[in-house]
Parts: C-alpha cells; structure tokens; sequence
C-alpha cells in the first residue's frame, strides 16, 4: 500500500528556506550517519536525506546552496575556552613559540616586546602587553625574570602572560606598581618567586598572585575597548568554525559586555558564560541566567578553579613533579587554590542546591580528588539529579578517578591539545613518562561508554578546532612521538566531542551537535571529509564556512553527498548521546541502536 500526500496533509510541510547539498554531509547521528541533502526552514532543519526527496522542499523562494565538493557538519561547540580572554589576546603582543608564533628565546621576546611600545593597548593601559610565552619551548628552559624585561624598558611596565594563563612575569617598574616587594607575602593559592638567595620578587608570579595584577589591569578597559575584544574574539573563533563558544571563569565586566553585545546584536554565535563562583557569585543573579540563549548570549552556571597548571607546574599533584620547579624541593607537588576542603564543599553544594551547572578547574589528580569528594558530599545531602558537573582538563586523572566521575555523573572535558603543546614537556620533565602517557585519558572513559568533550582552552591555545580534532585522534607531540596510544580515538569520536557531546555538557543536547530534524540549522565547513582522509592529515583541513541558524557568518563554500534513511532521528535517544557506550569500534565503524534485547543492544562498549 501506498500513501500519498494530499490536500492539507501536503500544505503542512512548508517550502524550505535553504536547501543545502552537493558535498558530503556528516550529521553525528548514527540511525542516519550521512546524508545528500539538507532542507531548513526558520533557522532549524526541516528535513535530512537523499537529494531528490529534500529537493521536493524546494518552493520558488527557497536557496539552494551548493556545497561544491566541501563536507558539512554539526557546528563546533567549544568544550572550554575564554572567548573574552581571546580578544586581549589579540589585543597584545604575540610572544607565542612556534608554530603559533616565533618567540623560542628569550632575546626574540624582549626585542619583539620592545617593538610593541607603540601599540594601542600599551597607550590606553599604560602597559607593555605580550601573551603566550612558554618556558618550556625557549631555549633557556626557564621564564623571563625582571631583569630581562628591564631591558625592553625601564619607565613603562611591563607583563608577559604564560601560554597557560597561569603565571607570567613583569618587570621591576610593574613590580613597583603593583607594590610587591620583599615584605610581600605569597597570596592565597599564589606564590612570588624571589631571587635566589634573598626574599626580593624576581619578576615570576604564579596563579592568584599574578591574576591580581592581571585583572587590576583589564579593569582598566573601557565599553569600547571591551567589545572590540569580543568581536575579535568572536572573529577568531568563527574562523576555525565554531558556532557555540565558552567564556569560562566570567567576570563582571565580562559579563556586562556579553550583555550589551547581544542587546545591541552585535552577537553572530551563541556564548555561554561561567561566573567565578569563588568572587562574583553576585553575577548569578543576573536576567541572563538561563538555559536558553536571548541574543546569542546566556549565564550557564559557576566555574571554579581549583588548582594550576601542569605545564607550568603549578597544578595540584598527589605525587611530586617529575622535576621540581626554579626554587622548590624535590618533594613539590603543586598547590591548591581551595587549602580547606570545607571551603570547596560548601560552594559546590550552594551551587547544586540552586540549580547552577558547575565547572571546575582541575588539572593535577589531587584537584580532581577534591573535587570529586565535593560533589560527592553534595549528592549524598541534596540526592542525584540531572546537575552535570564537569571536570575542566582533568589532564592527570587516574583511573580510579575516571570511574568516579562515571559514578558521579561528572563529565570530563578534556584538553588533549597537550600531547601536541608540552606532550614532550610533560613527559621529561612535568610528570615523568607513566603520567604523562595518560593526560586526558579519553580511552579510560571510552572504556566505560563516558561522553566527553575535547576543547583548546583559548588563549592557553589557539582556539583551533582542527588542533583539537587532530590531538584528539592523534596524541602526537611537538617531536613525533605518540603519548598515550591506548588513548587515541577515531576520527568519528573526535568530531562527536566537538559537537554532539559537548552539546549534551551545556544542556543542548535537543537543539546541537547533530544534524537532524528540529535542531538549529548550525554548521561548519571544511575542505575534505574527515572521516575520509588519514588520521595523520587531519591537521590539514581548513575550516571554509560556519553558518548559524541558517545565516552565514564565516566565509561560506560548500559541501554534500553520502546517502541514508528517510525519517530516522534520535534526537531525544539517551541512547544517540551515549555512542560511545556500545558498538562504536576504534576501527571508526558506525553500527546504528539495537533495543535492549537484540544482541549487542544497550551496554556494550568501545573496543
């Protein structure tokens, strides 16, 4: 029997707005892995499948977008970044080490620093600005001490920001500014490294002694130089096909700009922020705390950071530093920012108790320990619910911690652009090779069928999503060599943790992350089909177009092609979000859900 559309029943499916075709089209849905054509109406998709059946969506308004041989995904979503951050960034010199940049001494830095004293920001500021630094990829393997910064100049100040944003250095005019002196105490979750022998700062500050300085001076911004650094870095991340960005650890006047660019519509992708908890929980009461996005912009929850970083050794280890750091004993571990575990107890159990999504910041395995202890306090005195904490980089999470966050319902995002940025750096010198094999351990929680997102932490990193794609899969280090081959993943499950997956982080599950019927009509474009090319050129493709809700906002090209079913969709399948979980080989093979109770259904597992 056959059914034939009349009269009414045919009236209610409108004409498309869009159809886009003629290149390959990879939707993350697995009941329907690949399709010829999409239709969209109203900025969601209308319709999924081969190109003669989206075709008869076609009316005499409706576009046809010729995808011209490029391959077409769900948008990118960005695990974690600070898209704000970005945008100062931008704003300031780069001093990053190849291939990102070109300081790998430190002459090139002060003579590229000196260069800069001309530069908007250091007019409007009063400072010399220079970001992304790495001692670990300078030839004299240390930082810039105050002395060296001295010598780009004696009457302006001057502050350099690690690659990690973690620590950096200022010279000795900064230092007077900043009235940090020999008398100085180290702050809370902080420390000033002195000179050898004596108590005087030699210019070096970690965590929360040198995010003081650093937030006394974008304090200093005013409206307009704010929204020039969100355009910027709105303007960044469109150009490596992000269609949903973080801005994790929120300020105030983060907030207040985010604000004012979505009322003004100056917003062309959707930005989730995260309030530091620890200092504006005040933000938190904001009209913009919601799960639905007014303008692009939303406050998602809190962000709490819990210890360093393990690049620049200062996050939070149970074990000590493989080497210890320029003025610390052999037994170093880091530090936490939290020195009671009380202190951290009681804000995630506040968070939990109304209703915030939590993200904490936890780099070292003893951070993670905390965190996991407080999130287990608090579902043992306010019950489980739909909470989804996650756990920031989670860079040395042992084993036993990964199955605590399984058990817990705290999902990791991992930072695998590592392997890529210090995966030699951690091995000889950080953590030492057996820690270092499993930083962002994704097969541990490939194992135990766990979703994850993958991110860049920008402007740790840049906010590169073929980077992220690429270390993801690869784990492969500055020098060739592979860390943690039993944590590689295919191509397939590196693109679910840029989209489906972190969807499901946000709470977005139902509306991202997948090309199927009724989500927005978000995405990205590249040059060849990931899924079809060697794992080893993945570091190759270009991003050629993001489109948001229909709307081109990045240089379009084009993309379709493949085939698949007419009506499938798992759009509301726990089952879709959990692929991991079953029958998703390594092998990058797509099996389609079987019930429960045909062989192989619900919980088998990643092999």
């Amino acid at each position: 029997m056959s059914l034939i559309c009349t009269g009414a029943a045919c009236a209610a499916t409108p004409a498309a707005d869009t159809i886009y075709l003629g290149g390959d089209i990879i939707t993350i849905n697995e009941l329907q892995p690949a399709a010829q054509a999409v239709a969209v109406s109203k900025g969601r998709i209308l319709k999924v499948g081969d190109k003669d059946e989206v075709l008869k969506l076609k009316g005499s308004k409706t576009r046809v977008v010729d995808l011209k041989g490029q391959t077409m995904l769900p948008g990118f979503i960005d695990g974690h970044g600070h898209i704000f951050n970005v945008g100062f960034q931008a704003a300031s010199a780069n001093i990053l080490p190849a291939p990102d940049g070109t300081v790998n001494d430190i002459p090139t830095l002060v003579k590229i620093l000196r260069e800069t004293q001309s530069n908007p920001v250091t007019k409007k500021l009063g400072f010399i600005i220079g970001f992304g630094y790495d001692d670990s990829q300078l030839a004299e393997q240390r930082h810039p001490t105050r002395d060296e910064l001295d010598l780009i100049s004696k009457e302006v100040p001057v502050l350099i920001i690690h690659q990690s944003g973690h620590l950096g250095a200022v010279n000795s005019k900064a230092l007077a500014l900043f009235n940090l002196n020999k008398d100085s105490k180290n702050p809370a979750g902080g420390t000033i490294r002195r000179r050898e022998g004596s108590q005087e700062p030699n210019g070096v500050l970690e965590e929360n002694a040198f995010f003081g300085a650093l937030f006394s001076l974008m304090g200093k911004l005013g409206d307009a130089e704010n929204q020039a650094m969100v355009k910027a870095g709105q303007d960044l991340y469109l150009k490596f096909g992000y269609t949903t960005a973080q801005e994790g650890r929120a300020t105030a006047a983060a907030i207040k700009t985010f604000g004012q660019s979505a009322q003004k519509g100056d917003l062309k992708i959707d930005v989730v922020a995260y309030t530091d908890m620890a200092s504006s929980e005040a933000s938190m009461d904001s009209p913009w705390v919601s799960r639905a996005y007014k303008n692009h912009f939303r406050i998602g929850g809190v962000k709490l950071n819990l210890d360093g970083s393990p690049q620049g050794k200062t996050a939070w280890l149970s074990k000590p530093y493989f080497k210890a750091p320029e003025g610390q004993t052999a037994d170093y571990a880091g530090y936490p920012t939290f020195k009671q575990d009380s202190q951290l107890d009681d804000l995630v159990a506040r968070a939990f108790s109304k209703g915030w999504q939590v993200l904490a910041h936890v780099n070292g395995d003893a951070a993670i320990d905390q965190y996991i202890g407080a999130v287990r306090k608090a579902e043992e005195k306010l019950g489980r619910s739909d909470r989804r904490p996650v756990a920031i980089h989670a860079q040395t999470a042992r084993l036993d911690q990964v199955q605590a966050f399984q058990d817990l319902g705290i999902m990791p995002s991992f930072f695998p652009m590592h392997t890529f940025y210090w995966g030699d750096w951690h091995r000889d010198s950080v953590l030492g090779n057996e820690r270092a094999q499993n930083i962002s351990p994704t097969g541990w929680a490939m194992e135990r069928g766990m979703i994850f997102s993958s991110h860049h932490d920008a402007p740790v990193a840049l906010p590169s999503s073929i980077r992220v794609l690429s270390a993801t899969v690869n784990r492969t280090s500055r020098t060739g060599k592979v860390l943690g081959a039993e944590h590689r993943v295919t191509p397939l499950v590196g693109l679910k943790a840029l989209t489906l997956w972190a969807a499901y982080q946000y709470f977005e599950e139902k509306d991202k992350g997948s090309i199927e019927v009724g989500k927005l009509a978000d995405f990205t474009l590249l040059d060849k089909n990931p899924l079809k090319i060697p794992r080893e050129q993945l570091a190759d493709l270009v991003v050629t177009g993001a489109i948001k809700q229909d709307q081109q906002v990045y240089q379009l090209k084009a993309q379709t092609q493949a085939q698949s079913p007419d009506k499938l969709s798992c759009a509301t399948s726990d089952l879709c979000l959990a692929t991991a979980a079953r029958s998703l080989s390594l092998a990058g093979v797509i099996h389609a859900h079987k019930p429960a109770d045909e062989p192989g259904g619900e919980h088998g597992h990643a092999h």
